[in-house]
């Protein structure tokens, strides 16, 4: 990489970011598409956000991602689409004319995976974990699956009803049904579901446990939370009846969508990426078959 007058700047806001994932990928995209540009990760303080945003345009960054704390902080600091507004957060921003233009492209992340794992689940039933943000990209995604039902399992019951408030509003096609955080509710909504998908963050801690048994029926099961190793509480809970995946590919097939909406090209390779992050990282090959250039 040669870095002059004319090299675009990308990055990645948010508190902390130093473990981001987000350089190695989107470096390897820009280095694939041959764009002088460079990506690079912004410790940014809660207290200091709209200050960063507005410096961040002043020095001229051509756009960047937002993540935790500051999705849903950041909203009235740009312009949200669509996407983003029905989602309650941004995760992706980009210069223009106009000033900041803002995206979601998690719920891209989420639909590319489930290609990936090759479920059908047209007239089928999914079960969710969590209510929070991560929870409204997921039901996003899903909206657009052609599924019938999709379970939703949440610890808080007051932001359960608040997520099926938005379903219902946003989204009056889907069949949205909740169900107790207990196991038996969680037994029958999974050998009801072709695909379970993790959106809490339990698990991203060293030694956490899921708290529910999770090996009745089949299909698939995706957890957003990922780990070094590819191995979550959660893919270890569902390993036994199911295909799992880790939030690595959904990390970077968000990603993706990131760089093709900045670039306005088609989507780079994401199971390239991937392999490269997984050598990076010394885990073990993840295959995704519906994936057309998974090797």
């Amino acid at each position: 990489m040669n870095i002059d007058g004319a090299t675009q700047t990308y990055g990645i806001i948010g508190w902390p970011v130093k473990h981001s994932l987000s350089p190695l990928f989107q470096m390897f995209f820009l280095q694939q598409r041959k764009i002088n540009g460079c990506y690079v990760p912004f410790a940014v303080e809660p207290e200091r956000l709209e200050q960063a945003v507005a410096g961040l345009w002043a020095v001229g960054v051509s756009g960047f991602n937002v993540t935790v704390p500051h999705k849903e902080a950041v909203m009235p600091l740009v312009s949200p689409d669509l996407d983003a507004q029905r989602i309650g957060a941004v995760n992706t921003v980009k210069r223009s004319p106009q000033g900041w233009l803002a995206t979601n492209t998690d719920w891209r992340g989420v639909a590319a995976v489930v290609k990936g794992v090759n479920v059908d689940l047209d007239h089928s039933s999914a079960l969710l974990f969590g209510a929070g943000g991560t929870a409204r990209a997921v039901l996003h995604a899903l909206a657009g699956l052609g599924l019938e039902t999709v379970y939703i399992c949440n610890r808080n019951r007051a932001r359960l009803e608040a997520l099926l408030a938005v379903a219902n509003n946003h989204y009056p096609e889907l069949h949205c049904v909740p169900v107790a955080w207990e196991q038996g509710e969680v037994t029958a909504a999974c050998q009801a579901s072709k695909l379970l998908l993790n959106s809490t963050s339990i698990g991203l801690q060293q030694g956490d446990r899921f708290p529910f048994n999770l090996d009745v029926g089949e299909g698939a099961a995706m957890d957003a939370v990922y780990r070094p190793d590819g191995s979550t509480c959660f893919t270890q809970a569902a390993a036994t009846s199911r295909r799992v995946v880790d939030g690595l590919p959904m990390l970077i097939a968000q990603g993706a969508a990131s760089f093709a909406w900045w670039h306005e090209c088609e989507l780079p390779s994401c199971s390239q990426a991937l392999r490269v992050i997984e050598q990076k990282l010394g885990r073990k090959p993840l295959l995704l078959s519906g994936w057309e250039d998974a090797r």
